[in-house]
């Protein structure tokens, strides 16, 4: 069973469905649709969302983000972390509905700078998916080049027992 996940707004209604259900978002007719914590982390449109496959979205790099005054004056680059979690909040996206936090990140590679002014296309495939655990490769791409990619960023559900907890 797949369940279907809507682009934006406060928590996903699960809907099930006979199979995989892609979830275009944008393209000729229909208006992008943001989302929430675009800001420093996440992302700011989603373009396409299918459950336990895959995902993609757009994450614009304003010049007016804080962290360019300090990272650096005369070469502002975007913090490598906030592309991480940018990588991580579409892999949450496509692990489905539910609580995801991201329990490990594997084989992380940082191959260009960002900066401001540019718009990065990040994509996420589900390697592994199950109700308590999910595993997702993403590429980060900028001005049509690989920017960042992750090997493995593994998600598990918020209501799996954490170690030493009851």
């Amino acid at each position: 069973m797949t369940t279907t996940v809507p682009a934006a707004g406060p928590t996903p209604t699960p809907t099930p469905t006979p199979g995989p259900v892609a979830v275009p978002v944008s393209g000729a007719g229909s208006a992008a649709t943001a989302v929430p914590g675009g800001g420093l982390g996440g992302f700011d449109r989603l373009l396409e969302a299918v459950v336990g496959e895959r995902a993609a979205a757009v994450r614009n790099v304003p010049a007016t983000l804080t962290c360019f005054t300090d990272h650096f004056p005369r070469h502002p680059v975007l913090p490598g972390v906030l592309l991480l979690e940018s990588m991580a909040a579409l892999a949450r996206t496509a692990a489905g509905p539910g609580t995801w936090r991201l329990a490990a990140v594997r084989g992380v590679r940082f191959k260009h700078f960002v900066g401001p002014g540019d718009q990065v296309h990040l994509t996420v495939e589900v390697s592994a998916h199950g109700p308590h655990r999910t595993e997702c490769r993403a590429t980060a791409r900028a001005g049509g080049r690989v920017v960042a990619t992750a090997r493995v960023l593994a998600l598990v559900s918020d209501e799996t027992t954490r170690e030493g907890t009851a």
